[in-house]
This record gives C-alpha cells, structure tokens and sequence, in this order.
C-alpha cells in the first residue's frame, strides 16, 4: 500500500483560540482557502459558504486561513477576523486564527500545500488571497484553483463532487 503524505498530521488555532487538528477533518473533501478581509476577493467568503451549504450534507468542509501576506489585505485578528465573516458574509465554515502562507516563516499546512515534494502531488505556492487548495478524503493534495476561480464555478464543483464519490 503506498501511502501519500497527507494533510492529518498539522493543527492549526481557530480564531476562537482552541486548537484543531486537521485529522479531525478525516474521510471529508477539504477545500483549504487562504482569506484576507480587505481585498478584492473578499466577497468570495459568501460564495465559500454557497458552497459549504450546497455540499453539506456530503463529506465536504471549507476551511479559511486568513492571512496578511498579500499587500497587507487582513488588518484583523482573533475573533474580529471571525466576527468579520459571519457578519459580513454568512460564514459558517471554520476559520482559524491569521497565519503566514508563503516565505520561511508559512505555516507548515502551507508549505506542505504549496511544495510538490512534501505532498507529493503538486506545486503551486499561493500568489495571492484567495489562492484555493482541494484536499481528497484520504487527506491528500489533489487540485488547485488560482484566485480569480471563483468557489462557486462549475470547475470547482465538479471537481469536489468527482473527489466526494470516491472511495478511500
């Protein structure tokens, strides 16, 4: 049995400050976003959770990092970050506390999403807010979306609906 690196062995802190281990995220289709409040792409959060509810019912779950290192677009933090998107924007979907995405200084998840031989499926390193990772049930890296997709496009779904009928 070959086993890909996966997802389950990071944690990352909810803005709410607990700390949650992606594992528990185990057997879902994962849709790992990184958001910021104040740029362009922000309204997509309201598509982000379109899709959260559209998927629902399914093994699906969209989670959001929120992060400043794209033209300093997330002044917010903690629970302000949290508090921006459920008012603003309906968000329902997890979204943990600001963290750094690129440079030496990412998070470990985000470099292990953006670095091919750490996930061994691809490489794609975030050029922007919004940059968008499809994770499988088995925890591996399998697609990725450049910020101008929106969540909400038929690429995007069909794509999650192809990973939630697959066995693992």
């Amino acid at each position: 049995m070959n086993l890909k690196p996966t997802v389950y062995p990071f944690k990352a802190r909810l803005v709410d400050g607990k700390e949650k281990n992606l594992v528990d995220y185990k057997g879902k289709v994962l849709l790992i976003v990184n958001t910021a409040s104040g740029c362009g792409f922000t309204p997509q959060l309201k598509e982000l959770q379109q899709i959260r509810e559209e998927f629902s019912a399914d093994d699906f779950e969209v989670l959001g990092f929120p992060s400043n290192d794209f033209g300093k677009q997330e002044p917010l933090e903690g629970k302000a970050i949290g508090e921006f998107c459920e008012v603003n924007y309906g968000v329902q979907f997890p979204v943990f506390d600001k963290v750094m995405i690129r440079g030496k200084e990412a998070h470990p998840l985000f470099k292990f999403l953006a670095d091919k031989k750490l996930n061994g499926n691809l490489t794609s390193t975030p050029r922007w807010n919004f940059h968008k990772y499809l994770v499988n049930k088995k925890g591996e890296v399998v697609e990725y979306f450049y910020p101008f997709t929106k969540p909400t496009s038929s690429k995007v779904k069909k794509k999650i609906q192809r990973l939630l009928l697959e066995n693992y």
